[in-house]
């Protein structure tokens, strides 16, 4: 009788990850997805808040390449587990504070014991030898399989001739002649492989979805920390960094403030947790204000707040204060000229 092997396929939602999965079920392999939640990746969450992304698709890429694909998506929540990974990577971080290579060994691992726990026979990845340099190293790669537990165990299709013959394929449930040699930072064999095999939508490689990877955010994220004297952070935190112009005037209180209307509604679900700002004589953006303000703080904070509405060049603007327990007043307020909000203050 013949068995049918089933694998696990980690689902980014990028292209690598879709092309690696249908490599192998072009081979007769059942598959399945998995997906880990961290809380960083959550890009259709932006594009949808954001009126200059609006034209972007709002959509979990994950689940969607899932459904190009035919295949059962598992999604993890590994929030609070992943805190450790962040906070404590033994191999540093790459671009920006994403601890690229910690993450990837920390992923895998965690396939490890879906695949034990759900009598799945192998484990798949997009990976491609030498595309990032602190994960995808040739000489690295067996490296990762090893402390991730997964062994020769985790199959990487479309590099598999580069690399050492895992148990999969000396066993014969995949042919290795079926795999690929791709190698280096150039997307044009995958390209050529997606046209193949009549994938025209994908989304575009850009550091991938996680948030980790990109500048400004991750300075916010180190801001935060530094200032709180803790780095620690709970998912409101993460989401939070992702919207509005964020600016410290002090160092024990910073100011979110909305950018659009999008945002502002975004924001709006905050105001029972943070001291809130809004223009009450003209159209301007919610303000919200994160720490331990003095009265003297809000007076400075109303007068930024000014700055950025339809009254900035108004003599007086009035401004409502809204606190956490509801109780509320306003100022009136001079906007505070446009050279005095210091481009230090921007995070």
């Amino acid at each position: 009788m013949i068995i049918q092997r089933k694998a696990v396929s980690l689902i980014s939602g990028g292209l690598d990850s879709m092309l690696a999965t249908r490599a192998v079920m072009e081979q007769g392999i059942h598959v399945e997805g998995i997906n880990f939640y961290t809380g960083f990746c959550v890009e259709g969450h932006t594009h949808a808040i954001r009126q200059r992304d609006r034209d972007k698709p709002k959509r979990n890429n994950a689940l969607w390449v899932a459904e190009q694909l035919g295949i059962k998506l598992h999604i993890v929540d590994v929030i609070d587990e992943y805190k450790d990974v962040l906070l404590n990577p033994k191999h540093g971080y790459g671009a920006n504070m994403n601890p690229c290579r910690d993450c990837k060994t920390f992923m895998i691992h965690k396939a490890v014991e879906w695949i034990e726990k759900n009598n799945f026979d192998f484990i798949i990845t997009g990976e491609v030898v030498g595309q990032r340099p602190m994960s995808q190293r040739k000489e690295l790669m067996p490296v990762i399989a090893r402390e991730s537990g997964a062994g020769d165990l985790l199959v990487r299709p479309l590099s598999g001739k580069n690399l050492p013959p895992t148990k999969p394929e000396r066993e014969g449930w995949v042919d290795r002649d079926r795999l690929f040699d791709f190698s280096g930072r150039s997307r044009k064999p995958q390209m050529a492989l997606a046209e193949q095999y009549g994938f025209t939508d994908y989304a575009q490689p850009a550091g991938g979805c996680c948030f980790l990877t990109d500048e400004q955010y991750s300075r916010k994220l180190v801001d935060m920390w530094q200032h709180r004297n803790s780095r620690d952070y709970e998912l409101d935190d993460i989401m939070l960094l992702k919207v509005g112009r964020h600016l410290r005037p002090r160092p024990h209180f910073k100011l979110i403030v909305g950018r659009e209307e999008g945002e502002n509604n975004f924001m709006e679900g905050y105001r029972k947790q943070f001291i809130s700002l809004h223009q009450v004589s003209h159209n301007g953006p919610l303000v919200l204000v994160d720490g331990t303000p003095t009265d003297e703080d809000i007076t400075l904070a109303a007068q930024i707040a000014a700055r950025f509405g339809q009254g900035k060049n108004e003599p007086e603007v009035e401004v409502g204060i809204t606190y956490p327990n509801g109780d509320s007043r306003t100022v009136r307020v001079e906007p505070i000229a446009p050279g005095k909000v210091e481009d230090a203050w921007y995070v």
